[in-house]
Parts: C-alpha cells; structure tokens; sequence
C-alpha cells in the first residue's frame, strides 16, 4: 500500500509513519495558501464544519490534478485540514507572533474544538471524514504565553499551538482524538482507507 500525502506537515507524515502507510509527500507550489485551488480564506458565514471540510477535498482533489499533470503513478491521495472553533470563530494558523499571542490569550482558562478533515481522493471519487475533539487549557499567564510564541512552535499550527510540544503544559482536559488535535486522526483515517479498500493492517 502506497499513497501520497498532499500535506507538508510533518506531523501528518509522523502518523502515518506510525501506523504503517507507506506514503510520498505530494507538494504543491510554494505552499498550499499560493495555490489559487486551494484557497484557504473563509468564506462569508462559513461554519467551521463546512470550512474544514471543504478544505481538505480541495486539497486532495488539487492533489489528483497535480497527479495526472506531472505524470506521477496513480495512488490515492490524502489530505487533512486542522482548525479551531471558538465562539463560532474558525482559527487557523497565527500570521504572526502578535497574533499568535491573541490567539493564546483567547484561548487561556477555557474550551475550545480542534476540528481535523481528513479527504482521500482515489479513482476519481472522494472520501471524507470528520475527527472534532474538545481541548480545555488551564489560565495562561502573559509570560508564559510570551515565552511559548518565542519559541516558534506556534507560528505554523491551527490555532498557534501543538498539544504534542511544549503547549502540552496548557492542557488540563481533552475529549476526542488526541492525533486528531495533532492534525491527522489515525483511527479516522484508517477507517477512511478501508472504506477505498485498502487494507490498513
């Protein structure tokens, strides 16, 4: 079993590592957001369900695209899309170190959900799936939160932080899928490529 992962992530290629797919990393341009198929601005009164999904189908499906174009072997594609929901806000990637400190701040002493996408596109139908988990942080000082941004690890992760570095210390409750708070949900996607016919183990 051989796929191709549509995503830089290096958590994404982590997991699947994990649980045994064997993969090639599918890249787009200079990045997913300069790909005019893969616009990921939000659209007006768009939900975060809507949004996350439409997302991850564009992904997989401008994966496909690339596929036939560079005249790459036919394989399945997978594509993953991550975002946070608060207060019917979709809270993606921080621009920059100050936004990241207002995203962190809007998330200090409460609950948010950590919405994941996963979409494979094989044979010219796509599958999809939807992990949503409930992250509860502890309050967070402003030092704290300073020193968590100056270290870079919030600059390129859905809401500007990852459960599985430093920001662990934030997380006083989660219910859901703790590799889908990471960005790929493996028993998720495992499901997803049974579904297509893989065998997974």
């Amino acid at each position: 079993m051989r796929i191709y992962l549509a995503s830089r992530s290096p958590r994404r290629r982590e997991l699947l590592t994990q649980i045994g797919i064997e993969f090639d990393t599918l890249l787009f341009r200079a990045g997913q957001r300069t790909d005019d198929e893969v616009d990921e601005t939000p659209q007006p009164g768009e939900s975060a369900i809507v949004y996350v999904e439409r997302i991850a189908r564009a992904k997989a499906e401008h994966g496909a695209r690339l596929m036939i174009t560079r005249r790459l072997l036919p394989r399945p594609i997978l594509s993953a899309d991550t975002t946070l929901e608060v207060d019917g806000r979709i809270i993606g990637k921080p621009r920059d170190a100050d936004d990241a400190i207002a995203i962190l701040e809007s998330l200090s002493g409460r609950s948010h959900r950590v919405l994941t996408g996963v979409a494979v596109h094989d044979r010219g139908q796509t599958e999809y799936v939807l992990s949503s988990s409930e992250v509860r942080f502890r309050v967070l000082s402003g030092d704290e939160i300073r020193a968590y941004v100056a270290t870079g690890e919030p600059m390129d992760k859905a809401g500007a932080y990852g459960i599985q570095g430093r920001a662990g210390l934030f997380v006083e409750y989660i219910a859901g899928s703790y590799t889908g708070i990471m960005g790929l949900p493996v028993c998720e996607t495992g499901e997803l490529l049974k579904r297509l016919g893989w065998r997974v183990l």
